[in-house]
């Protein structure tokens, strides 16, 4: 992999599949279902895998609509290995009118409903609110952007308070440049004053203290 561009946010990050290779259905979805099948039917039965979550914010990068086909497939072809593990899909629109054929479907066909949410306690209270309507377990799969005030001492609480899962990506600062905004580039690299995401220098050292202590308060562990 190449070294990371500095200051930014994921600078590695690539589409999968390609753009160039979503225009071809005829060749790629042969090739992807014998590659989700393969690896879900290995898997059905492992005691490991919590859930299969199929596909990342359907209709992001500017596909809108066009992520239906490949995600109703992706749904088909794992439902034909039949997993004992639950599936899902994550809903993280909830405020653009062309995403509400994608959101149904995943709604409609996800056995738990997994979602992202970067919004402060407040908003995210409201989303949970609303998602709980549909009377099955609910795991956040995205969570906590320091600069939306979506943060561990004030969302997590919540969720556990809901009883819902609780998902973030990243933990210790690195190539993946996380600790950066989503948005905004520092190109001299330099670390910024309130990091965007993870949670641990390369050190060990926490961002911060106070982050860490809240977190293993609230899973039990001190």
């Amino acid at each position: 992999q190449p070294e990371p561009k500095p200051g930014v946010h994921n600078s590695g990050w690539v589409q999968d599949p390609s753009c160039s290779l979503r225009k071809d259905t005829l060749t790629l979805y042969p090739f992807l279902q014998e590659y989700v099948k393969d690896i879900v039917r290995t898997y059905a039965n492992d005691d490991r895998i919590l859930m299969w979550d199929l596909y990342n914010e359907p209709g992001n990068s500017k596909h809108e609509e066009t992520s239906l086909p490949l995600l109703t497939n992706v749904f088909r072809w794992v439902r034909d290995c039949k997993p004992s593990q639950p599936i899902t899909a994550g809903v993280w629109d909830y405020n653009s009118p062309r995403k509400n054929v994608l959101n149904a479907f995943v709604l409609n066909h996800s056995d738990i409903i997994s979602y992202h949410n970067y919004d402060n306690e407040e908003r995210h209270g409201e989303c949970i609110k609303f998602l709980k309507m549909l009377n099955r377990p609910l795991i956040c799969t995205e969570y906590m952007a320091r600069r939306n005030d979506s943060r561990f001492c004030n969302v997590l609480p919540l969720m556990k308070k809901e009883k819902v899962g609780a998902i973030n990506w990243g933990f210790v600062a690195g190539k993946t440049n996380t600790i950066f905004a989503w948005d905004d580039v520092i190109p001299s690299g330099e670390e910024p004053e309130l990091w965007f995401h993870d949670i641990y220098r390369p050190t060990g050292v926490p961002y911060q203290q106070e982050e860490v202590d809240c977190i293993q308060s609230l899973i039990g562990e001190r």
